[in-house]
């Protein structure tokens, strides 16, 4: 069968197709979604009806990747896909955070969207499609739905923008941005940055809005060619009573603004007011109103509370907390405050508060990412954990959620290109923020704390890092820009748009927008004003601490490197293992090997100097080449009637002759070696034909006084005499016994 396709083009003349009606039919809307060898499959299904109560937006988003898209087979026991990646949650997320604003208030049906890569383009990231799909598949369909919509990565090499860049142009980029938006305003932003500035930021934004234009007008044709999307569903999802509506509003209205209005700091407290407030009215109804009516009371109210809370802030340009519009909460922080861990800090800010703890360890630890796309090793990791009892919750323990994952992805790429690579940071770093309290910007809390713990520990943090929740309300006629947001205004406002940065230039950013209009005159003044805040808290931060620790902690094991040939690591590590296994059981270090390039590098891990000392000092022996003239200490590995043969590096061994090993003659080698002695000797030749190495011990000893070297031919004689006459060798012998020597006196 032929499916339905619109085709555009990128600016850079890639090609973009959208194809439906020819895969998932069943589905109320797919869509095939396919730029060169990278193609993705969007489902949306939405049910008919709501569930009975239901007052919000029941939409799950789940972006999966299939093994096969690109040729590989699972890792793990099963060989299949099972439970989601964090990168795969990560896009459901992104996906998510595009779509849910854009449903009408009242659809409350529950809506599923999957998005499926089933073909990949190694050299390109499928998730800046994901958002495409998953529109596209909504704008086929028959559900309601304010877009379309779309969403692009924007990177900048060179100083040029370019729109969906390919990996290896993204490893020369210092912005890699996700910008989602619809053909009239932005709706979604996150991404990081190389400390880039504001202007810049806004200007990539801009870029990214114009490309995204392009894409939404290819999906309105595309729809238009769809009989069954130019119907949209009817619904009635909500029982409404407009007359009880007012009554609530009347009778609540005014003391909610009065208690925003005065400035209540305590979140506690203001929860308190306003649950007395509700409380109050409900009493104040009849038995039959109760039971008539106790469904909307809660929505309703919820709507007083909004309405009141916004009007007050933008009548008296003052927070709900009491604060100015500008104004940070109070901060507090300490480093070190958990003995045993590599680096620790407390980061509280109002009534959010972050225990950071940060970990290093070696190579060994470092995370494996096995995606369908992706195949690397990390050595900077960030966990972030948000348990019930931070909001004064009970509720049980989960596997990690995706708020989770998201918070901590966004703290992780605050903070990553600050960390040092190459040899002044040889760990692995594991960073993880506990949640202790909450009440709004717990992920920018985590990046605080996660600066100052990294700090505490001896990282040589490049430069600190700071972050604040930028937060707005507005009615259209006026606004307000909100600094270092609370909970509520995050939930009651129209933005929540977190920044991250130095002192340099922002490193990270996340925006979701709940409002449509926001211009880049708004998107600026919001950004200046975060950075205002930004400046204060790093202020704060540095009071506590300024510059990352001189040393790491005594009990932090060390980790020294060097660097080898690589034609050595095949002897360092031993058949089977057995030469790297023995010097870590002989010194308690743990060691390391990579190839990279030409060379092995080589990370040894120790807790003392003496046993790295140890292993460098092996680790030499085996990767060095012998040079005539140096000193070796080795081992007797085997003796001959003519000499001792020295192991002098692993599987390299010299002999030294019977006449090398003392001044004085020997008549056997036992004299004055056994198998296994360790032995100094010196590297006197080189057989520049077999490469056979002799050695001296005796060139190593003092001369003794007096003493008279034979000279060639003597020696020669000698030889002959022992060749020729054994009776010669007894009577010599036999001289020797009593003193003398027939040749004379030999010293």
């Amino acid at each position: 069968m032929n499916g339905i396709i619109k085709t555009f083009t990128l600016a850079d003349g890639r090609e973009i197709t959208l194809e439906t009606g020819k895969l998932a039919k069943q589905a109320d809307g797919s869509v095939v979604v396919k730029m060169g060898d990278t193609m993705l499959l969007a489902t949306v299904v939405a049910v008919q009806d709501a569930k009975e109560n239901v007052d919000f937006m029941p939409l799950s988003v789940e972006y999966r990747e299939k093994y096969a898209a690109a040729g590989r087979f699972p890792g793990g026991f099963f060989k299949r896909e099972t439970r989601p990646s964090d990168y795969e949650v990560l896009i459901s997320r992104l996906v998510d955070r595009a779509l849910r604003p854009l449903f009408p208030d009242d659809f409350h049906a529950e809506v599923q969207v999957i998005v499926t890569l089933i073909s990949a383009d190694k050299n390109f990231l499928p998730d800046a499609l994901a958002c495409l799909a998953a529109s596209s598949a909504l704008a086929v369909s028959d559900i309601p739905f304010h877009g379309p919509i779309s969403e692009v990565r924007i990177g900048r090499v060179n100083g040029q923008f370019v729109v969906n860049p390919t990996i290896a142009t993204m490893a020369e980029s210092d912005i890699d941005i996700m910008v989602a938006a619809s053909a009239e305003n932005i709706v979604m932003v996150e991404g990081e940055m190389k400390e880039v500035s504001e202007d810049d930021m806004v200007e990539a934004i801009r870029v990214a809005h114009e490309a995204i234009k392009e894409q939404c007008r290819a999906q309105s044709e595309l729809a238009s060619m769809v009989e069954k999307s130019k119907i949209k569903r009817t619904y009635c999802h909500e029982n409404n009573d407009p007359g009880f509506k007012e009554k609530v509003r009347a009778a609540t209205y005014q003391q909610v603004y009065d208690m925003a209005k005065s400035g209540v700091a305590n979140k506690q407290e203001r929860k308190k007011i306003l649950d007395t407030i509700c409380t109050s009215f409900t009493e104040s109804l009849t038995e039959e109103e109760k039971l008539e009516k106790g469904s909307l009371i809660g929505r309703y109210f919820h709507d007083v509370e909004k309405e009141a809370i916004r009007n007050a802030t933008m009548d008296h340009r003052q927070r709900v907390d009491g604060r100015m519009l500008d104004e940070i909460r109070p901060i507090w922080s300490e480093i070190d405050y958990l003995p045993a861990a590599h680096g620790s800090a407390v980061f509280t800010r109002g009534e959010t508060q972050s225990l950071t703890t940060v970990t290093l360890g070696t190579k060994l630890d470092a995370q494996v990412i096995d995606g369908a796309v992706i195949e690397e090793k990390v050595s900077f990791i960030l966990h972030y954990n948000f348990p019930s009892f931070a909001t004064g919750e009970v509720k049980p323990i989960r596997s990690t959620g995706r708020r989770e994952i998201g918070h901590g992805n966004l703290a992780l790429r605050a903070l990553k290109n600050m960390i040092p690579q190459g040899p002044e940071n040889l760990y692995t770093i594991r960073v993880v923020s506990d949640i202790l309290e909450s009440n709004g910007s717990s992920s920018m809390a985590t990046v605080c704390a996660g600066t100052m713990a990294l700090m505490d520990a001896g990282v040589k943090l490049i430069k600190p890092v700071s972050g604040i929740a930028m937060g707005l309300i507005t009615d259209n006629k006026r606004y307000v820009v909100l600094s270092d947001i609370l909970g509520d205004e995050d939930h009651l406002g129209d933005m929540d748009f977190k920044v991250c940065g130095t002192r340099d230039g922002i490193t990270a950013c996340q925006m979701d927008i709940k409002v449509d209009g926001l211009s880049f005159e708004i998107l600026k003044e919001a950004l200046a004003q975060a950075r205002r805040g930004r400046m204060h808290i790093l202020s704060e931060m540095e009071k506590t601490i300024s510059t990352p620790r001189a040393d790491y902690k005594p009990f932090v094991p060390r980790i020294t490197q060097i660097k080898v040939p690589k034609e050595f690591i095949g002897a360092i590590i031993g058949p089977g293992g057995k030469v790297i296994q023995e010097m870590q059981r002989e010194t308690g270090t743990t060691i390391v090997i990579e190839e990279v390039g030409d060379f092995g590098i080589v990370d040894i891990v120790a807790d003392n100097l003496e046993a790295r000392d140890k292993v460098i000092e092996k680790i030499k022996r085996i990767a060095s080449v012998p040079e005539v003239g140096e000193i070796y200490r080795g081992k007797v590995k085997n003796i001959q009637s003519f000499g001792a043969f020295v192991e002098i590096m692993p599987n390299q061994d010299g002999l030294l002759h019977i006449s090398e090993i003392e001044w004085k003659r020997l008549e056997k080698v036992e004299d004055a070696l056994k198998v296994g002695d360790e032995v100094e000797v010196k590297l006197i030749e080189v057989d520049a034909k077999t490469g056979k190495l002799k050695l001296s011990r005796r060139a190593l000893l003092p001369k003794p006084e007096g003493y008279v070297e034979r000279t060639p031919e003597h020696r020669s004689e000698n030889r002959s005499d022992r060749g020729h006459d054994r009776s010669g060798d007894r009577d010599r012998d036999r001289d020797r016994d009593r003193g003398g020597d027939r040749r004379g006196p030999r010293r």
